[in-house]
């Protein structure tokens, strides 16, 4: 068993190494090294190239505008439930007064307000957990369109660049060291607006 675990690794090491010469040291007829020509004249020695995520969704209109429809959604639920946050609270603290003072002529009357309270913020409880997966849900819908939007996007701009593999960075998290030649970032968020157009909410907070 353990022989089969030498002979995979070496086979997986001769197969990144042939994948290696084919891709950088395959020589035409004069001897000289084909390298692979992609956009503007720039010469690179593998068909790769990666992408700053954080930065594409910084820069990327149609996130912005994705992002500020969640933040729209966010703040109304927000505001639902500080409305229904106080109300518990005022009929909580009228409770606690009229109880000091004796304000119930009986004691089931001060029982029935108390239960109704209780509700009240079970009520408040459940609200909170129901706003709380409606905002899960409609940002996995977004993060799905801005998804797709992006996939989309980038079969077109590939077209005519002939990558073999376009990778995603966020935070040096998946490629720890690249030459800058291979980040496509700024390039890919130029032909995603040029597509999309001006950021919505960009363009109302102008007017």
């Amino acid at each position: 068993m353990k022989n089969n675990y030498v002979i995979s690794g070496i086979l997986a090491a001769a197969l990144i190494l042939l994948y290696i010469l084919h891709f950088t040291s395959k020589t035409n007829n004069s001897g000289d090294q084909i390298k692979y020509e992609f956009a503007a004249g720039d010469s690179v020695a593998l068909p790769i190239a990666y992408i700053n995520v954080d930065s594409l969704l910084m820069n990327y209109n149609f996130a912005k505008d994705l992002n500020e429809a969640l933040m729209r959604i966010e703040e109304n639920s927000r505001a639902s439930l500080t409305q229904k946050e106080r109300q518990v609270q005022t009929a909580a603290q009228e409770f606690q007064r009229k109880l000091e003072n004796n304000a119930f002529l009986t004691q089931q009357r001060a029982e029935e307000e108390q239960r109704r309270i209780q509700k009240m913020g079970d009520d408040y409880q459940r609200m909170a957990q129901q706003l709380g997966n409606e905002l899960g849900l409609e940002q996995q819908k977004l993060n799905i369109q801005l998804s797709d939007s992006i996939r989309g996007a980038l079969q077109d701009f590939n077209k005519n660049k002939n990558f073999e593999v376009i990778l995603s960075n966020t935070a040096s998290d998946n490629i720890l060291l690249a030459h800058p030649k291979y980040d496509i970032t700024d390039d890919v968020i130029v032909y995603l607006n040029k597509r999309y157009g001006p950021a919505t909410a960009t363009t109302e907070s102008k007017k």
